[in-house]
C-alpha cells in the first residue's frame, strides 16, 4: 500500500499497517517528517513549530508512542490539570477519580466567590446530565453565556481556544463538550496534562521513522505526488502500482488528488477555513517559573493565552531560560504582522508576570507562525469521511471524527482509514 504524507497521521498509518503485516511505501513532499507538529532549526538549535499539549485521554497516541519505542513516562511531564495564572491562582485538579477531583478543584479556588464556584459546578453537571450534547448550530459563547464572566474569561474560553484553536464566539459547542467529556470525565488520569520534555520531532515522528526503517518500509522524501490514478484493479502513485492508498497529506492536497475519483469528497475537503497559531519564543537566562505552564488572559492588547517554561520541562537541559508564549486563534494578530505580535507578547510578558519572575528582562528569540495550524472548528462543520473511493482512504486531523484538530485526532484517523480499507490488524 502507499501512504501520501508523513505527518502524524501518515506515520501512524504506516506503523499500524506495518504491524498488520502490509508492505508500506511512504511518500512525503518535504524533507522532514511530522507535518505541523515538528521541530525546526534556529541558529543550530531546535525549536518546535508550536506547542502541543497531550492529555491522559489521548490513549491511542500514547499507545502508538510505546509501539515505536518511546516511553511516555520519560518524554512527557505528567501532572493533574492545572490552569494557573502567573500568581499561581486558578483551577488545579488534585489526583484521583475525575468527578470528585473536579469538584474539589473548583471548590478550592478560594480567590473566586463561592457563588461563582457553585455556578461553574452546576453548569458543568448540567452538561453532564445532558450527555454533553448541544445543538449543532450552537457556539461555545452561547453555551457558556450563563456562567459568571470570570469563569468564561479564565476557564472555558482558554480551554476552548486551546482545544479547538477557535475563539468561543465561533467555536462549535458540541465539539467543545465532547472534548470536556473525554478529558474531565472519562476515567482516572484522563484530564492529566502531558507536556513534552523532548522536541516534537523526538516525541514521535523521528522514532516512528526509525522504527519503520527497521521494519523495511520504503520511504521517499522530497517527493511530491502530482496524481493518484486508477488503472484496472490498482492505484498508481509516482508510476508504481498499489492495492490501496491512504491520503495523509493536507486537506488541500487530498482534495486535489481525490478530485477525479470522488468530486463530492474533494469539494468537502477543499472547503475548510483555517486558523493560525503563533508561538513567540523569549529568553531570560537564570529564570525558572514555579509551574511549567501558565494560563494568561488575552485581550486586544495581549495576544498569548498560554506560556511555557521550556527549561522546566527539558529532559536534556538545553532549553534552560527559554519560554514559549502561544497565541491560539491568532488570525487577527497574524493580520497585524508577526513583528507587531512579537512586540505585544514581549510587553505582555513584562506586565503579566511579577517583576521577580524574571532573572533578566526577557528578550525576543524567534516568532513562528503556523498559518494553517488547524481548521476553524465552527458549529455544523461538515468534515469528509475517511472513505474516499474503493481502495482510497484519507487520514488527518480534519477527517470526520470525535475530536477537533489534535494529535489524537490525527492518530485515530489513521486507524479509521486502515479499517475502511480492510487493512487493520
Amino acid at each position: 500500500m502507499a501512504i501520501v504524507g508523513a505527518g502524524w497521521a501518515g506515520l501512524a498509518a504506516a506503523v499500524r499497517a506495518t504491524q498488520a503485516g502490509h508492505h508500506v511505501t511512504l511518500f512525503e513532499m518535504a524533507y522532514h517528517v511530522g507535518g505541523r507538529a515538528r521541530t525546526v532549526d534556529h541558529d543550530g538549535k531546535p525549536l518546535d513549530n508550536g506547542q502541543h499539549i497531550l492529555i491522559g485521554a489521548y490513549r491511542e497516541t500514547l499507545d502508538l508512542m510505546r509501539t515505536v519505542g518511546v516511553d511516555p513516562d520519560t518524554v512527557l511531564h505528567r501532572r493533574p490539570l492545572a490552569l494557573l495564572d502567573p500568581n499561581g491562582r486558578g483551577l488545579a485538579l488534585p489526583a484521583g477519580t475525575p468527578v470528585p477531583a473536579f469538584v474539589r478543584g473548583v471548590l478550592s479556588m478560594s480567590t473566586w466567590p463561592l457563588r461563582e464556584r457553585w455556578a461553574l459546578l452546576r453548569t458543568m453537571f448540567a452538561w453532564r446530565l445532558a450527555g454533553f450534547m448541544a445543538p449543532d448550530d450552537q457556539t461555545v459563547a452561547t453555551l457558556t453565556r450563563g456562567l459568571p464572566p470570570r469563569a468564561r474569561e479564565r476557564l472555558t474560553d482558554p480551554l476552548c481556544v486551546a482545544a479547538l484553536n477557535t475563539p468561543a464566539e465561533q467555536a462549535s459547542a458540541q465539539v467543545f463538550l465532547r472534548v470536556l467529556r473525554d478529558a474531565l470525565f472519562s476515567g482516572h488520569g484522563s484530564a492529566d496534562l502531558m507536556l513534552p520534555r523532548v522536541s516534537l520531532s523526538e516525541l514521535f515522528p523521528a522514532p516512528a521513522l526509525r522504527w519503520l526503517d527497521t521494519h523495511g518500509i520504503e520511504w521517499f522524501a522530497g517527493t511530491k505526488v502530482d496524481q493518484v490514478a486508477r488503472e484496472l484493479d490498482a492505484w498508481t502513485v509516482a508510476g508504481r502500482a498499489f492495492d490501496a492508498v491512504v491520503l495523509a497529506c493536507t486537506p488541500t492536497q487530498a482534495a486535489r488528488l481525490s478530485a477525479p475519483h470522488a468530486p463530492d469528497w474533494s469539494r468537502t475537503a477543499a472547503a475548510f477555513s483555517y486558523e493560525p497559531i503563533v508561538t513567540v519564543y523569549l529568553s531570560s537566562l537564570g529564570t525558572r517559573w514555579p509551574q511549567p505552564m501558565t494560563t494568561l488572559t488575552a485581550d486586544s492588547g495581549k495576544p498569548a493565552q498560554f506560556a511555557f517554561d521550556l527549561g522546566a520541562l527539558d529532559a536534556h537541559g538545553s532549553r534552560s531560560g527559554l519560554f514559549a508564549f502561544v497565541v491560539s486563534g491568532a488570525r487577527a494578530w497574524v493580520d497585524k504582522g508577526l513583528d507587531t505580535t512579537a512586540d505585544a507578547v514581549l510587553a505582555q510578558a513584562r506586565v503579566d508576570f511579577p517583576a521577580d519572575a524574571w532573572a533578566q528582562p526577557p528578550r525576543l528569540v524567534r516568532v513562528l507562525a503556523e498559518r494553517r495550524a488547524t481548521f476553524l472548528c465552527t458549529p455544523g462543520l461538515r468534515r469528509p469521511p475517511s472513505h474516499v473511493a474503493p481502495g482510497l482512504a484519507a487520514a488527518g486531523d480534519y477527517v470526520d471524527g470525535p475530536y477537533p484538530a489534535t494529535l489524537e485526532g490525527a492518530v485515530r484517523s489513521a486507524s479509521a482509514a486502515l479499517d475502511r480499507l480492510g487493512l487493520a490488524r
